[in-house]
């Protein structure tokens, strides 16, 4: 399968909103890296015109951040 497919996967994305909030909120995974994923969602999602160059959707932004976020804490915690 590849890349892109994986990325737009059903499963995968189910799995990402399955673990977004045991992530954020699990002891294991250090406040900074939680703060790599609330910070930029949050300055997007008040302030979507100071980035006029990215004609991405809000909530395209926040699933793409939700995903990396997953991705690494899992990675490099195992949370």
């Amino acid at each position: 399968m590849s890349k892109w497919m994986r990325f737009w996967s059903l499963q995968r994305w189910g799995r990402t909103f399955r673990r977004i909030v045991p992530l954020l909120r699990s002891p294991k995974v250090p406040i900074g890296e939680k703060l790599l994923f609330a910070v930029p969602a949050l300055v997007y999602w008040i302030m979507p015109d100071a980035l006029p160059f990215m004609p991405i959707d809000d909530i395209a932004v926040g699933l793409i951040l939700m995903n990396w976020f997953t991705d690494r804490a899992e990675r490099k915690y195992g949370a």
